[in-house]
C-alpha cells in the first residue's frame, strides 16, 4: 500500500520557464484549498476561470469565491464534451475576456479535464498574443498527460488537435480528491494513458500496474497519486528534452495515430479519447508483432492489462482507405509519409516510417464476419 501523498510534487523544465506540478489529496481542508495553492502563481489581479457544466457545480464556487478575496474573478462555463472542443468554445472564452475588459495581466485557470485544459491553454496562448494560465486537471487522463507539457488546441472536423499552440502553464495542481467524482468510464479512459507510459518507457511499471490496477479502479487515492506522479515524471523528463515534439516527445503519442482515426471517424465524444487510444495501442502492438518486435504473448499481455482497466481492445469497423486518409492528416506525417510509434519491446518505443504498408493494411482491415 502506498503511503498517503498529502502533498507531493515535481518540476517541469522547459525553454520558456520551469513550473511545478503539485500532487495532493487534501482539497477539502482549508490549508490546502485549490485557491490557496494556485494563488501564488497568479500574475496580475485578473482571473478568468474556465470550466464546463459538469465540473462547475462541484468545484467552481469554492475556487471562485476564495480567489475573489484577492483578485477580480470572472468565469466561463462551457458545455462538456469532446464535440465542443472547437472554435465556437474558444470564442466563448475570448468573449468572456473581452466583456470583462481583461488585459495581458490576466491569468486563465483551466478547471476540468483535458478538453477544458487544451482549450484554455490555447485561448491563453492566443489572447493578446499570450497570457498566463494555470491547470487544475480534474480527470485522471488530464492529470497524467494533457495538463503537462504545454500542448494546447482544438479539433477540426477532419482531424483531432489540428489547431493549437505550445504554451506552458505557470503550474499544475493535480488533486486526487477530484477523482472521487469521476465516472468509472472516465477513470478507465485515464488509465489508458497511464498504461501507455508503461508500454513505451518502463516494463517494471507495467508489472506494477498489473498488480495495482484493481486498487486504482477502487479509487485508492494514494495508489492513484503514486501513478500520477510516476507518469508526470516520465512526461516532465521527455518535455525537458523535447518541448515542441521534434523528436523523442513524439513517443508519447503511442496508440494515438490509430486512436485519432477512431475518434474522428466515430464522431468526437462517442469514443472517449482514452478508449480510442486503448484500441489504438492494441493495433500498434499488433503491427509491432508483425514487424517481428513483439511476441504473441506480449501482445496478449497488452490486451490483458487494458481489459483489466475496462478498456476496449477492438477498434470499430473502419474501411482501410478511410483510415489511411485520416492518418494522412496526423501531425506526425512527414514528407507525405505516415510515421508510427511502435514497440521494439515492452517498455521501449520507436518512431518509424520504415514498415511494410501491407502490414499496416492488415492491421487496419476490419475483421471478417
Amino acid at each position: 500500500m502506498a503511503k498517503p501523498l498529502f502533498h507531493d510534487g515535481l518540476t517541469v523544465h522547459t525553454q520558456s520557464h520551469d513550473y511545478p506540478i503539485v500532487i495532493t489529496e487534501k482539497m477539502a481542508t482549508e490549508k490546502n484549498s485549490m485557491a490557496k495553492q494556485v494563488a501564488p502563481y497568479i500574475s496580475g489581479r485578473q482571473v478568468l476561470i474556465v470550466t464546463n457544466d459538469t465540473v462547475a457545480p462541484l468545484y467552481l464556487n469554492a475556487l471562485a469565491e476564495e480567489l475573489a478575496e484577492q483578485f477580480t474573478v470572472k468565469v466561463c462555463v462551457l458545455p462538456d464534451g469532446e464535440q465542443y472542443k472547437n472554435q465556437t468554445s474558444i470564442n466563448q472564452i475570448y468573449d468572456a475576456l473581452m466583456a470583462a475588459h481583461f488585459n495581458r495581466d490576466v491569468t486563465l485557470i483551466a478547471l476540468g479535464g483535458g478538453v477544458v485544459g487544451d482549450m484554455t491553454g490555447f485561448a491563453a496562448a492566443s489572447f493578446m498574443r499570450g497570457v498566463s494560465f494555470i491547470q487544475i486537471p480534474t480527470t485522471l487522463l488530464s492529470q497524467v498527460d494533457s495538463s503537462v507539457g504545454g500542448k494546447t488546441g482544438i479539433n477540426h472536423a477532419q482531424g483531432k488537435n489540428m489547431i493549437g499552440a505550445f504554451w506552458q502553464p505557470q503550474m499544475v495542481l493535480a488533486d486526487m480528491s477530484t477523482l472521487k467524482t469521476l465516472p468509472a468510464r472516465e477513470l478507465s479512459a485515464g488509465l489508458a494513458e497511464v498504461i501507455k507510459y508503461a508500454l513505451i518507457m518502463d516494463e517494471a511499471f507495467l508489472t506494477w500496474l498489473e498488480n495495482n490496477l484493481p486498487a486504482m479502479m477502487a479509487l485508492d487515492l494514494a495508489i492513484l497519486g503514486d501513478a500520477v506522479k510516476r507518469c508526470c515524471q516520465y512526461k516532465a523528463d521527455i518535455v525537458a528534452q523535447d518541448e515542441r515534439e521534434s523528436g523523442v516527445r513524439a513517443l508519447l503519442n503511442f496508440g494515438h495515430t490509430f486512436g485519432h482515426v477512431i475518434e474522428t471517424h466515430q464522431g468526437y465524444g462517442n469514443w472517449l479519447h482514452g478508449e480510442a487510444v486503448a484500441a489504438g495501442m492494441v493495433q500498434a502492438a499488433e503491427l509491432s508483432q508483425k514487424m517481428g518486435w513483439l511476441t504473441a504473448e506480449e501482445v496478449a499481455r497488452v490486451k490483458r492489462v487494458l481489459t483489466l482497466a475496462n478498456l476496449p481492445i477492438t477498434p470499430p469497423s473502419i474501411e482501410v482507405q478511410t483510415a489511411l486518409d485520416l492518418m494522412g492528416h496526423d501531425k506526425k506525417v512527414k514528407h507525405g509519409q505516415i510515421r508510427l510509434i511502435l514497440l521494439k519491446s515492452l517498455g521501449k518505443a520507436v518512431l518509424t516510417n520504415d514498415f511494410d504498408a501491407k502490414l499496416l493494411t492488415d492491421v487496419l482491415s476490419p475483421p471478417r464476419a
